[in-house]
C-alpha cells in the first residue's frame, strides 16, 4: 500500500471517528470491520485466550464509542489509538483473571452439605443482598443476568432471543455485572 493510500485510510478512519462523535453506529461498525482484526490480534497476544480477546476487543471498541470525542489526531492514528484502548482492556481482563485465580485459591473447599446455623444466615443474608440488588437494575440488565446465570443461556443465546447485537448483550452483561459489584460492596 502505498503512501497516499494510507493518508486516505487515515482520513477516512478520522471522519468515520467524527460520526462516531456524533452517535453514529454504522461508522463505528466501519471501524470495526477496517480494524477488528487487528484490535483482535493486539488482544490475543496480551490474553492468549481467544474469547477473552474477543471480550477485550468489544471493550475496546466500547471505549472508543464512549471516548471519541478524546481522541487527538496530532498524537496517533485512530487505528493505534484503538489498539491502545483494546491494549488496555486485555490488560485489565489479565489483571481480573489473576484476582479470581487469586480469590478461587483462598476459597475453603466446598461443604460436603452439613452447614453450621451460621453458615446458613450468612447465605441467606448474601442472597437477599444480592436479591435486593439484582432489583435494583434496569430491566434489561436484570433480565440478561438471570437468564444467563440461573437460566444457563450464552450471551449469543440472549442475542438470539431479545433480538439485539452481540455486542450489546456484552455491554449490558458488563455493566450490570459491574453495578451489581458496586452494589453489593456499598451494601456489605
Amino acid at each position: 500500500m502505498g503512501i497516499n493510500a494510507i493518508d486516505h485510510d487515515r482520513t477516512v478512519d478520522r471522519k468515520l471517528l467524527a460520526r462516531v462523535v456524533d452517535g453514529d453506529e454504522q461508522a463505528l461498525d466501519r471501524l470495526y470491520r477496517s480494524h477488528g482484526r487487528v484490535a483482535l490480534n493486539v488482544a490475543f497476544r496480551v490474553l492468549r485466550d481467544s474469547s477473552l480477546a474477543e471480550d477485550a476487543v468489544q471493550e475496546g471498541f466500547l471505549d472508543l464509542w464512549r471516548t471519541a470525542d478524546r481522541f487527538d489526531p496530532q498524537r496517533s492514528s485512530v487505528r493505534s489509538w484503538l489498539c491502545v484502548l483494546v491494549h488496555r482492556r486485555a490488560v485489565d481482563l489479565v489483571r481480573r483473571e489473576a484476582s479470581r485465580r487469586a480469590l478461587d485459591e483462598r476459597q475453603p473447599p466446598p461443604h460436603d452439605g452439613s452447614y453450621t446455623a451460621e453458615e446458613i444466615i450468612f447465605l441467606r443474608y448474601d442472597r437477599r443482598r444480592i436479591q435486593k440488588v439484582l432489583g435494583e437494575l434496569p430491566a434489561p440488565q436484570r433480565q440478561l443476568l438471570e437468564l444467563a446465570y440461573w437460566g444457563g443461556l450464552t450471551q449469543s443465546q440472549l442475542a438470539t432471543r431479545f433480538e439485539l447485537p452481540l455486542g450489546t448483550v456484552k455491554s449490558r452483561m458488563f455493566s450490570a455485572l459491574e453495578d451489581l459489584r458496586v452494589a453489593l460492596i456499598d451494601t456489605a
